[in-house]
């Protein structure tokens, strides 16, 4: 399984061909929807400004690292401004790659605050470690931007197993100093929330039950605190595709996720509600959809009309099983009422 953006397509088909596993669109008809359509209402669009970054993690679905050179131009950042200048989109929610490593990550970020936009930024920690990047803690607290950042686990030695050596504690050391900066604090303003992905072919544990323990183990080792802990279920997408099939857990995988198909997270899965911006401008549903180029229709954001994609028919496949398993899972963390 060759899993690099040249083979997307290819990922695409093999996924929804696996022997066994009935087709997600047929899965949703047994209750009662013929297609999946997406809300009258857009609160997000979810931009990915590059797949540069400092880290090659092992359950990356966009195959993030330093030796990719995608990286959205300040005109297409422009593109989007425009979008949300003109249309009532509330959220402007940044990723990568890590999104530090575009240039005109700083810029974008004031001009949307500018519009109005509640601004999200979606951070690694490490790359806040090196010494170009050191002043963006306190550019992200001055701007008031919300921060999301991945900690697989509280412990060093399954988080550098998961993202790579000494992870853990640049990412402690960061986080100490954002709160020093206020993030974290519980009457606070300055929101800053934790992100736990599985280290292989499981489901998350309860996000509540987790939550606690992360939040009891990092304040008393490490006197860190934070908002909330959202966990997010692995998509076998890119980098963790290859896993999957590279340790003969693929057909597994698919099954774990196919029995647990949670109907009631149907009603609030992140597609519903956004739009994904791809680094050169593409639009799709999501950000898996954006990894595997199923495109909306627009497909570009040129040609952006909000009206064209409320109630819109959102594009499936055997990947979003991993949004509807167990008690669902989202950029925002799980689903289920």
């Amino acid at each position: 399984m060759n899993s690099n953006e040249n083979n997307i397509h290819s990922q695409v088909g093999y996924l929804n061909n696996i022997e066994g596993i009935k087709p997600f669109s047929d899965r949703i008809k047994e209750i009662g929807f013929n297609s999946l359509k997406s809300n009258p209402t857009i609160t997000t669009l979810q931009v990915n400004v590059g797949k540069v970054c400092n880290l090659m993690c092992k359950h990356c679905h966009v195959e993030a690292g330093p030796h990719r050179t995608e990286s959205m131009t300040k005109d297409t950042m422009s593109q989007c401004l425009s979008i949300l200048m003109k249309n009532p989109i509330p959220i402007l929610d940044i990723t990568g790659g890590a999104p530090e490593l575009n240039p005109n990550l700083s810029w974008f970020i004031k001009e949307a605050i500018k519009v109005g936009c509640h601004v999200i930024v979606r951070t690694n920690l490490t790359v806040l470690r090196q010494y170009e990047y050191t002043n963006m803690p306190e550019f992200y607290a001055d701007n008031n931007v919300e921060l999301v950042s991945s900690l697989p686990y509280y412990s060093e030695k399954d988080t550098d197993r998961q993202r790579g050596e000494g992870v853990f504690l640049n990412s402690i050391a960061v986080l100490s100093r954002l709160n020093e900066l206020g993030y974290g604090q519980r009457d606070g303003s300055l929101r800053l929330n934790l992100v736990f992905n599985p280290g292989g072919a499981f489901l998350p544990p309860s996000q509540d039950t987790i939550e606690g323990d992360f939040r009891r183990i990092l304040s008393k080792q490490y006197g860190i605190s934070f908002n909330n802990l959202y966990t997010i279920t692995n998509v076998p997408v890119g980098r963790f595709l290859t896993f999957l099939y590279d340790s003969k857990n693929l057909h597994r995988y698919m099954e774990r996720l196919t029995s647990s198909f949670n109907s009631s997270t149907i009603s609030r899965v992140m597609c519903r509600d956004q739009i994904s911006v791809g680094w050169d401008g593409q639009l799709y549903d999501c950000d898996f959809n954006q990894m595997l180029g199923l495109n909306c229709t627009p497909a570009h954001i040129s040609e952006f009309s909000l009206e064209s994609f409320k109630e819109r028919e959102i594009l499936l496949g055997n990947h979003c099983y991993a949004c509807t398993a167990g008690a669902g899972s989202s950029c925002g963390g799980v689903t289920s009422s």
